[in-house]
């Protein structure tokens, strides 16, 4: 978020472990025992007309709400969109830039009318970039493989966390640009997103990935990632902070 906040010129009075502390007590003061879905939303707050990013007010808004499953983690159908990725040299696609979620609302609405479950979008390149919302894997010879962020994706934390844990797993991973039609002939497939965490696909454009099921390397992420990130796994508990002490 904070870098992202430098590429916008947004100075926020916060670093990072005192937007987490601000996040915390929020969550504590609503008491919630579920899951839920955190916001943090930096803004320009000046009434003006011009449209500048300089000489204007910043703000912190951060808000949740209730939020069980994104998506069906266990198999989702995709399909690869008509709407290209926006290039970071259009608007930056490597931060979290509200105005630029126009362009995955677009690729989302077009797959789910037509009756898929998730947009996987490609750069100007013609190259896979990542999911509307979603860093993609996919994996091949038992390979786990992502695109590079000159892909024009998003720098996942998620993303980051599923290498992490591939290391662990002891399981090999490539970071290279992939070719549309990798995903029709991958053994795998998944998504690694905050919302999405890690979301299996088994089909892209009516076509089975793998065996049209989750395969064995995406439940191994599923599992271990489930474990890390609700602080049931002692070696990644700097992933995690208690709301309630």
């Amino acid at each position: 978020m904070l870098l992202s906040c430098r590429i916008l010129k947004i100075n926020l009075p916060y670093n990072a472990e005192e937007l987490v502390e601000r996040t915390r007590l929020m969550l504590a003061k609503n008491d919630y025992r579920e899951d839920v879905y955190i916001r943090p939303f930096a803004f320009k707050a000046s009434q003006v007309i011009k449209v500048t990013l300089t000489g204007l007010r910043d703000e912190l808004a951060i808000f949740s709400v209730p939020m069980g499953n994104y998506v069906d983690t266990a198999g989702l159908a995709a399909t690869v969109s008509s709407w290209q990725r926006i290039s970071d040299n259009m608007i930056p696609s490597r931060a979290k830039v509200t105005g630029a979620y126009i362009n995955p609302a677009l690729a989302n609405d077009a797959a789910t009318a037509d009756g898929y479950d998730e947009a996987i979008m490609l750069s100007s390149d013609g190259q896979v970039s990542e999911a509307s919302s979603a860093n993609l894997f996919i994996v091949r010879n038992g390979v786990l493989v992502t695109t590079p962020i000159t892909s024009d994706i998003l720098e996942g934390i998620t993303r980051r966390a599923i290498m992490q844990l591939a290391d662990d797993l002891g399981l090999s991973y490539e970071v290279r640009q992939i070719d549309r039609t990798e995903l029709y002939i991958c053994d795998e497939m998944l998504l690694a997103g905050t919302g999405a965490q890690i979301a299996a696909i088994t089909s892209v454009d009516r076509r089975p990935v793998g065996t049209g099921k989750m395969g064995s390397i995406t439940k191994q992420l599923q599992e271990a990632y489930d474990s890390a990130v609700r602080g049931k796994d002692e070696r990644y508990m700097d992933w995690v902070t208690p709301v309630y002490q």
